[in-house]
Formats: structure tokens, C-alpha cells, sequence
């Protein structure tokens, strides 16, 4: 069992003080030079961490929005071999976290199973990853892996686990654990879920950091979950709209990428305001 403070101390160092900003894009959309500017955006904004999306062809969690920012990307000639050399290039100084599907980290290199990619991803300089289609039961061999190269891997809680099945989630988590808000596949939303705050109580007991994804899309969703007991906040199909709407109108990457640090600086803040109402409430002095 992994011990759940985590094997990444800059994903650790993330959580330590105050809620964790933790945006999402999908690596190559529109195309490499464009998304190595918006992702560089996102750490200007205030990211802590940043979820890098390795597209696959079958994103089976995501919603339409994802889904068609992983087709332009694949489209674009983003491939895993690819998409290392992205991590590379990036100019930013936060914990990167990879996500992807199973079979691209099972298939990576000369020989089946994760640690070939795993250990690529150690030396492009990625601290975890979240797999959205591994369920904790098979998870073992990258579990290993992640351990042997000092990766955190991140696994998604939904609003329905529970029981024997949230332990065995729990017992093999690291870094932080994804909290999702709400039942479905991704998507920004104009509303909170009410499952959320339910979902980070059933969680207390787990020492992880806990973020909460799935549909936040505006500062005051960030401050409500951040004033409900979340650890930190992720983000991503609102993001990806940004990268979208500018792809579709033609704007040129600067534009984009100072549209996406503006909401990311919309998002902070909120948290922020968030952090201090649960601060003032445990601390009324």
C-alpha cells in the first residue's frame, strides 16, 4: 500500500498552503506551439498543479467538450511519443501530472506493462498520474511502478463510492485524491453539485488532500467547494471552451492564452475567498 502523503514532494508542497488551483488541458490543442503557450498561461494564473490530458481515442470519462479537444489534438499529431517531448519544452516551475487511459501506459515501449512509461515519464520531468478507466483492483503494477520512479498515482471518487471499494480506492491513492462532484462524464457546468459537500465528508477520515473536479467553471463554483471542506480545485472543460471558442474564431494563441490566465485568476481568487470563509468559521477569534 502506498502511503497516501505521496511520493511527489512539489505535488505535497501544492497542498501545504492554502487550496490547490489544479487546471486541465489537453496536450496539442490546437497544435504543440499554441498549447505549450496556454499551459504556460494556466502557471501564470496561479496554477499549482497541472493535469496534462495525453489524448486518446476513446476518452470514454469525458464529455463533448473534452472529447472534441482530444480529436483536434490527435488530429494536430499529438502521439505519447510526442507528448513526452512536450513536458520537455514547457517553461513552468509546477508539479505535472498525466492523464491518460490505461492502454497507452500499458502498451508504451518493447515490453507490455506500465513501467516502460512510467519511467519516460520520470525522466521528462511528469510527478503522476490520473487514469480515469483503471479501477483500483488492477491497479497494482503501475501503483509499483509509480513508487519505484517517485510518482504520485491519482485516483477519481465518485459521488456513489463507498464501502470496501472506497477503501481499496483509498489505500492505493497518492498525491491527492480526485473528487468527483457529480455523477456523468466532464463538463463546466452553472451550477455546485449538492453531492459535494456530501462526498468530502464520507472522505475525512483519509489523509490525501482532496480536490474536487467535474464542472467548475466560474470563481464562485471555486469558492463554494473550497468553503466546503475541498483541498483544491480542478479544472478543466471550462478551459478547454476558452482554447475552443479561440480555435473557432481564429485568435491568435496570445489572445487565448491571456484569457485563459484571466479565469484562472477568476478561479484562484475564488478559492481563495472560499479558504477564508471556512477559516473564519473554524477560527471565529
Amino acid at each position: 500500500m502506498s502511503d497516501s502523503t505521496g511520493n511527489s514532494e512539489a505535488i505535497a508542497r501544492a497542498f501545504a498552503d492554502g487550496p490547490a488551483y489544479i487546471p486541465y488541458l489537453a496536450v496539442g490543442d490546437p497544435d504543440y506551439d499554441s498549447s505549450l503557450a496556454y499551459v504556460e498561461a494556466l502557471e501564470r494564473g496561479g496554477a499549482d498543479v497541472i493535469e496534462l490530458g495525453l489524448p486518446f481515442s476513446e476518452p470514454i470519462a469525458e464529455g463533448p467538450t473534452i472529447q472534441e479537444a482530444v480529436v483536434r489534438a490527435l488530429e494536430a499529431g499529438m502521439t505519447p511519443a510526442r507528448f513526452f517531448e512536450f513536458v520537455e519544452d514547457l517553461d513552468v516551475d509546477v508539479p505535472l501530472v498525466c492523464m491518460t487511459y490505461y492502454n497507452l501506459i500499458y502498451q508504451w515501449g518493447e515490453t507490455e506493462g506500465p513501467r516502460p512509461f512510467v519511467e519516460r515519464a520520470a525522466e521528462a520531468g511528469l510527478e503522476g498520474f490520473v487514469v480515469p478507466d483503471l479501477p483500483a483492483e488492477e491497479a497494482d503494477p503501475l501503483r509499483d511502478a509509480c513508487d519505484e520512479f517517485g510518482l504520485d498515482l491519482v485516483f477519481i471518487v465518485a459521488p456513489t463510492t463507498a464501502g470496501d471499494r472506497l477503501d481499496r480506492i483509498m489505500s492505493q491513492v497518492s498525491g491527492y485524491v480526485y473528487v468527483q462532484a457529480r455523477l456523468g462524464t466532464t463538463g463546466a457546468r452553472t451550477d455546485v453539485s449538492d453531492h459535494t459537500a456530501e462526498s468530502l465528508e464520507r472522505l475525512r477520515e483519509y489523509d490525501v488532500p482532496k480536490a474536487v473536479g467535474f464542472g467548475i467553471s466560474s470563481g464562485d463554483h471555486a469558492e463554494r467547494i473550497v468553503a466546503a471542506g475541498a483541498d483544491g480545485i480542478i479544472v478543466g472543460s471550462a478551459l478547454v471552451d476558452v482554447v475552443a471558442e479561440g480555435a473557432a474564431e481564429g485568435l491568435p494563441a496570445e489572445t487565448v492564452a491571456d484569457r485563459l490566465e484571466d479565469l484562472s485568476r477568476e478561479l484562484v481568487a475564488g478559492a481563495e475567498r472560499g479558504y477564508s470563509a471556512r477559516s473564519a468559521v473554524a477560527d471565529p477569534e
